[in-house]
């Protein structure tokens, strides 16, 4: 058999690993005692050493680190780190802490292969891809309950959670339909909350530049075999650029049950935003505004016998307010979409591997002033909070799939082949199939070789069939996206040491983008035929691990992707919105030291050129016709420009608290990462945070 690697040390306990029926790529048999990190991790991401603990994992004990006990997968029935034929992704607790971040949306930047293109600072409206892909082409997952908006992946990223109740973030590249259906077209991100035992009570509080000042708490009690977790926040900000304040607020409610038999999880989460929409549809209207809210709760149990019965439903509104022209009615949109849920599953060890078997039926449905098919007077309804407006608009479509997997595990080798049948009443009512199969070898004990091939599918959003405006046009002939998604790579892993090399070619048909035709024209949702291939490479060096002491330099990582596109057609577009303005080079590095005592300086850096061009605009005029202020468009298209930037956080770590100086962009440099959205300069926060037990 493959040699067990273990790392005799005292190391941090997380249970948060162990028998969580809701976690998409979690731990799913057995309690899995980690350290730093036991998977591929991001790889610009710094781990903090395990002596430098997360405030709510104090507790250690010697024991031994089992790296192949972990498993983490995009499989339906889990397999080990060790076994899987996919490598994920992981960010930990400790890599959390220890990133110079603002956000969630901000802590994927430092992730090479993810592109991360946000409209001003904190997350607020962030667009997140992978691979070349788009943002309507990856799955979000909260704790493995899908979250994806069917609306718009403008919204995807509205979490009712903080930065602070997330214990780690998994990251999937590649199709993954075969599992989780058609959101999963070129990747899936999953996050996963932590789950404290215990009575304990911990938050913070931040404030700096911009008048900005955000805060968080969160409580968590265990009574017997039932554990609950509540927590909240939120914050204002006057913007670090034009039309760009913000204020938000999120509520998050997490509890489960344990049992010899089984596990019952549930959680309800809330998030509410408003925000200057800083040119969000067109340059030509420059003061936008967004009121967005996300309701979102979830059920899902896991049985212990010998076949593991993993059902779960789930639940998603979203309420959407868009003002082309803040404060005023011309434009303006109201949306409420819903999706209900629900997954029926489980998986079985035999002799012949593991088998997985599942079914899902997901309902989209929205009512809408702009998306959807025109509705009867009679059926007209009231928008919440203003009845002066009514959803004239609607749509609704079912999506049914059946899933089957099987896993061949050997000494050495890792066979997983699975496929899904999927049909959705808007296309027709056919059953298509989507196959996808994944090979490993493992040559020797820190060497892994894989392969992988998926086949995914994405329906278009209800923006892309039906939005109309003054400056885009929907179109309700678009097909579905198919992907054919290919992997080749390899994995190196040893004590304080990691390193991995992929190669990715995703051959994609009837890929949906919003284009210009001509200088003039208003953009258009169309498709064509478009490739993305690269490769990545990444690497990471724990000196505290591999010197078995606490030294001066703590970690450093790096991470690099190289991606090319090709169009297989002879479609003349003038500009593409979002499919062709790719990041051609993305570099990351992050270095962890200290500095003297218990504090630590982590220093974070992004280097990227991304390809495409936009209609520059420049000042504003006001309309004669409409009275309202308009962008003035020079008719001239700019090319995107390399740029860098450099975040540093300083930190001082107590058992029960520390204190923290973060600076975003410190070498204030001003660039754009969308047409004509200028980024904010330097963004400087002070904060402390507590933990205390009850």
């Amino acid at each position: 058999m493959h040699k067990q690697q273990t790392l005799s040390r005292k190391v941090v306990t997380w249970k948060q690993y162990s028998n969580k029926g809701y976690s998409a790529f979690a731990s799913m048999g057995r309690l899995v005692r980690i350290g730093v990190l036991s998977v591929a991790t991001l790889g610009t991401v710094t781990p903090v050493e395990a002596e430098t603990r997360s405030m709510a994992s104090q507790e250690t004990e010697g024991d031994t680190l089992t790296l192949d006990e972990v498993q983490v997968t995009g499989t339906l029935a889990p397999l080990t780190q060790l076994q899987s034929a996919r490598i994920v992704s992981v960010l930990s607790r400790q890599d959390i802490e220890a990133a110079g971040v603002q956000s969630t949306n901000d802590l994927l930047k430092l992730a090479s292969g993810v592109d991360v293109r946000q409209r001003g600072g904190f997350g607020i409206q962030t667009d997140i891809s992978i691979d070349g892909g788009t943002f309507d082409q990856i799955t979000i997952l909260l704790n493995g309950a899908n979250i994806s908006n069917p609306q718009t992946g403008h919204l995807a990223m509205d979490l009712p959670v903080a930065l602070d109740d997330i214990e780690r973030i998994e990251v999937l590249a590649g199709a993954d339909s075969r599992v989780y259906g058609g959101s999963a077209f070129g990747g899936c991100i999953n996050i996963v909350t932590r789950r404290d035992t215990g009575k304990n009570v911990s938050g913070g509080l931040e404030a700096g530049m911009y008048g900005t000042v955000q805060g968080d708490g969160r409580v968590a009690l265990t009574f017997g075999r039932v554990s609950n977790r509540l927590s909240g926040g939120g914050g204002r900000s006057r913007g670090g650029t034009t039309n760009d304040d913000w204020s938000r607020g999120q509520l998050y409610y997490q509890g489960d049950y344990r049992h010899q038999t089984f596990d019952l999880t549930w959680q309800f989460g809330l998030s509410k935003k408003a925000y200057g929409a800083n040119t969000f549809y067109s340059a030509a209207y420059p003061d936008q505004f967004e009121r967005n809210e996300h309701y979102m709760a979830s059920v899902g149990a896991e049985t212990k016998g010998r076949f593991h019965f993993t059902p779960q439903v789930y639940w998603n509104r979203w309420y959407d307010n868009f003002e082309l022209v803040r404060g005023e009615r011309f434009g303006e949109n109201f949306h409420m979409t819903n999706v209900y849920g629900m997954r029926l599953g489980g998986y079985f060890h035999w002799l012949g591997g593991k088998t997985a078997i599942g079914t899902e039926v997901r309902n989209e449905g929205i009512l809408s002033t702009n998306l959807g098919r025109p509705m009867d007077a009679a059926e007209y309804v009231g928008v919440r909070g203003d009845k002066s407006v009514q959803y004239n608009h609607k749509d609704n479509r079912t999506n049914v799939s059946y899933n089957l997997e099987h896993n061949i595990l050997l000494d050495r080798w890792t066979l997983s082949a699975g496929l899904i049948a999927n049909m959705n009443t808007s296309v027709d009512h056919r059953f298509r199939l989507y196959p996808g199969v994944d090979v490993a070898y493992r040559p020797a004990t820190n060497w892994k070789l894989y392969a992988s091939y998926s086949k995914g599918f994405r329906l278009p959003t209800f923006t892309d069939l039906y939005y109309k405006s003054p400056t885009l046009n929907g179109n309700t002939g678009l097909k579905p996206e198919v992907n054919h998604s290919m992997q080749l790579g390899t994995q190196y892993t040893n004590t304080g040491v990691r390193a991995t090399l992929r190669a990715f070619y995703n051959r994609g048909h009837n890929m949906i983008d919003w284009v210009m035709y001509n200088s003039s024209d208003t953009y258009h949702s169309t498709s064509f035929e478009l490739d993305n291939m690269g490769v990545q490479v990444e690497g990471k060096i724990d000196f505290t691990q591999l010197c078995n002491r606490d030294i001066f330099l703590r970690s450093l990582s790096v991470g690099y992707t190289y991606i090319h596109q090709n169009r297989r057609d002879d479609q003349q577009i003038y500009r593409s919105n979002y499919a062709l303005e790719y990041l051609r080079h993305k570099l990351t590095a992050t270095l962890h030291h200290k500095i003297v005592a218990r504090l630590t300086a982590t220093w974070s850096l992004r280097w990227q050129d991304r390809m495409g061009e936009y209609i520059q605009y420049e000042g504003t005029y006001t309309d004669p016709n409409t009275g309202y202020l308009r962008g003035t468009s020079t008719g001239t298209l700019v090319s995107y420009r390399p740029y860098a930037t450099l975040d540093l956080k300083l930190q001082w770590t107590e058992r029960h608290w520390m204190a923290y100086v973060k600076g975003s962009n410190i070498t204030n440099h001003r660039y754009y990462d969308l047409g004509n959205v200028r980024q904010p300069g330097i963004w400087v926060l002070a904060g402390t945070r507590f933990n205390f037990s009850l």
